[in-house]
């Protein structure tokens, strides 16, 4: 079933997300809000898709989800590079699902470009196995950042969203350049919604979400990172091109090999995280569809509530 429909999609179901940085509360409101409206959360938290790792990317436990069925979680081997279009099809299929089973559905999360993979009509610049393979030995060869610098030279904007230390990331935007001649925010569709939607973001005070993030991370070594990062060796944590660079696993894996101490992994998790945040701020504060919720007021819930009616 599919609810592609024409703005201004009257009268068709609409899907629910909530959006935002990392630490500012996204679950919580998405718990509560799965129970008020009858709603079944889908995940748009890239690393929460992989199996095992469950402590550095906050997880909620199957106890905290209190009930509510919780899609695409743990879908991925940590092996897996991650795959937007994908994860594009997979969060479809478990939305018309909810969608035809009556229910509302949430999409949940802080990774931007999988929320818009989602609610947008967004298709995807083809690939060339050959051209891929020819950037990525080159990027095992000069490194990240000197193809940085050749991304920003033919595309600056693509350049200042993405980290000079993402080699996957500059690796596809300069295939795209590549097959296109175009540059790579050109790719890029304008956006034209796939489905109704309402947007809600939450965030919090700059300085208490730095704090959170300070907490969450102590709390993800106390909790055992260290011993999740263990179990995932012999998986191939390492050898995963996406999952070994999740903010507290590369961290984790540094100071396994006696590369960090534990103060320095947790202070470099912490710096990690809220230039992410600060990245996840920049992306969500474009869209203008987005109302901005903040994540400690005590009436969040019922300000959300108010916004699906």
């Amino acid at each position: 079933m599919s609810y592609r429909c024409s703005v201004p999609f009257a009268g068709a179901p609409r899907v629910i997300t909530v959006v935002g940085p990392t630490a500012a509360g996204k679950s919580a409101l998405s718990i509560a809000l799965a129970h008020e409206l009858g709603g079944e959360v889908v995940n748009a938290d890239s690393m929460q898709l992989y199996r095992g790792m469950d402590i550095g990317t906050a997880k909620l436990t199957p106890a905290e989800r209190e009930g509510v069925p919780h899609h695409l979680l743990d879908i991925w081997d940590v092996t897996f590079p991650a795959a937007v279009a994908e994860y594009q099809r997979l969060a479809r299929a478990a939305i018309d699902d909810i969608l035809a089973r009556g229910k509302v559905p949430l999409l949940v999360g802080g990774s931007g470009l999988y929320v818009r993979a989602v609610l947008e009509e967004f298709e995807f610049p083809g690939t060339d196995a050959q051209v891929r393979a020819r950037l990525e030995s080159e990027l095992a060869v000069v490194g990240a950042a000197s193809l940085h610098d050749r991304l920003r030279s033919r595309d600056p904007e693509a350049a200042s969203r993405i980290l000079p230390s993402n080699g996957r990331r500059i690796v596809r935007a300069l295939e795209v350049i590549e097959l296109t001649g175009q540059p790579f925010t050109a790719a890029l569709p304008d956006p034209a919604p796939h489905y109704p939607s309402v947007q809600i973001g939450v965030d919090r005070d700059a300085a208490e979400l730095d704090e959170r993030i300070a907490v969450r991370v102590d709390l993800m070594w106390a909790a055992g990172l260290l011993d999740e990062v263990r179990a995932l060796i012999p998986l191939g944590l390492r050898e995963g091109r996406t999952a070994s660079r999740a903010l507290g696993y590369q961290q984790a894996l540094a100071e396994i090999d006696g590369v960090l101490s534990t103060d320095e992994a947790k202070a470099d998790t912490v710096r990690g995280t809220r230039r992410f945040v600060r990245r996840q701020r920049s992306w969500f504060r474009r869209d203008k569809s987005i109302t901005w919720l903040d994540g400690a007021s005590p009436t969040v819930l019922a300000d959300a509530l108010a916004l699906t009616e």
